[in-house]
């Protein structure tokens, strides 16, 4: 947008010239050009700007004590050319109810104009929504902390969301959170660890599950890909190229790092929010899996990677209830992340505060795990749960 009146003001320069010198050769004299014509001003240099694409406050679902509008905006997906956004409504990360009483969360279609297509109800807090593009589904999980549970949603066939259970008490004593298709298999990260039990981290704690789901007995089985406690070669730092063992204390998000990515291209990535840490796991489910983890310079919550110039971040601001879209100077391979200082271990319980900034849209160095804050023209957006489309 800043290149249309950059074009606009020279032409009204060039018209003021020409016009200067008719003037002048009606009087006789020769034409000066006006004082500063030949200069231009500075191009400005591309810059990031953003805009709100939807609020929770204008939707609305059925509570016990009447319709309440939609909030706290977090994990988002896309599927057949439109978002999926999870709204948590005030539910707490084992389940609780809001202060109005509300358990369930909202699960919102939207076209990429912002326009609300359809929406779901589902009991629990929403931490980790997908899609599934060959079977139309969408998978959510609820319950981060603890007594967390799935549910399937057929957009194709229509129907209410289908109930999940895991098959098992989750070995990690905690929740369930981010969800990614990987290679065949629907990963799952075992979020809160030691919620109930030992405290994480542990070395029989799972950190990313292998998921499958049996629609006849509606049970969800679990088998364990990553450990809280599993051994990584180190990314970056004094010890790069060294084996270290992990201690894992808050798998939260997970991505599928596009193949053409510059470092860790085809590899997946779970993110240890509290730790500052993404751990790349190689071969994933294959004798010669192996894992490498890049200490970051702060805690962020999603990460994208820009696959063309044109594309936009959709990201959800949990604490303005928007879903906003984010446009700019992108790069193809460049990593952006939402930072996160208030979920660092050791943030202060009153966050934001002194040291410790809301969320922001951060730039992300693949080989020192250094990120770089990012300005946006347009309103403050908060960001949280992320996607890049293209």
């Amino acid at each position: 947008m800043q290149a249309r009146p950059a074009r606009v003001h020279r032409a009204i320069g060039v018209v003021a010239v020409a016009a200067t010198a008719l003037v002048a050769a009606a009087a006789g004299t020769s034409a000066a050009s006006p004082s500063g014509a030949s200069r231009r001003p500075a191009a400005e240099p591309p810059s990031f700007a953003n805009k709100v694409l939807a609020s929770g406050a204008k939707l609305e679902h059925s509570t016990p004590t009447g319709a309440e509008p939609l909030t706290q905006p977090d994990d988002i997906t896309t599927m057949g050319g439109n978002i999926f956004v999870a709204f948590q409504n005030g539910v707490g990360p084992q389940g609780e109810a809001s202060a109005t009483g509300n358990r369930d969360s909202t699960i919102v279609e939207y076209d990429l104009q912002g326009h609300a297509a359809r929406q779901w109800d589902i009991l629990g807090k929403c931490d980790g929504l997908t899609a599934d593009p060959a079977t139309h589904q969408l998978i959510a999980t609820v319950n981060e902390d603890a007594h967390s549970s799935v549910y399937l949603i057929d957009t194709a066939a229509g129907g209410p969301p289908v109930h999940f259970a895991y098959g098992e008490p989750l070995p990690h004593n905690g929740g369930t959170d981010a969800i990614s298709l990987y290679g065949g298999r629907i990963l799952i990260s075992a979020s809160a660890p030691g919620t109930s039990g030992a405290p994480a981290p542990d070395a029989a704690y799972p950190a990313l599950y292998s998921v499958t789901f049996d629609s006849s007995t509606r049970v969800a089985s679990v088998q364990a890909v990553v450990y809280d406690e599993s051994q990584a070669t180190s990314a970056n730092g004094p010890d790069e190229g060294d084996k270290v063992r992990l201690g894992l204390t808050d798998p939260d998000s997970n991505e599928d790092v596009p193949s053409w990515a510059p470092r860790f291209g085809g590899d997946f990535m779970l993110t240890s929010q509290g730790d500052k840490e993404q751990i790349f796991v190689h071969d994933l489910g294959a004798p010669s899996q192996s894992l490498e983890v890049l200490k970051l310079s702060d805690s962020v919550d999603d990460t994208v990677w820009a696959a063309d110039e044109a594309g936009a971040i959709y990201t959800t601001d949990n604490s303005n209830d928007t879903v906003d879209e984010i446009h700019g100077p992108f790069t193809r391979g460049s990593v952006y992340v939402a930072d996160t200082p208030c979920d660092a271990n050791g943030a202060p319980s009153a966050c934001p505060g002194p040291g410790f900034s809301a969320n922001y849209l951060g730039t992300l160095n693949p080989n020192t795990g250094a990120i770089t804050r990012i300005e946006l023209r347009g309103p403050a957006v908060a960001p949280q749960g992320m996607l890049f489309v293209p």
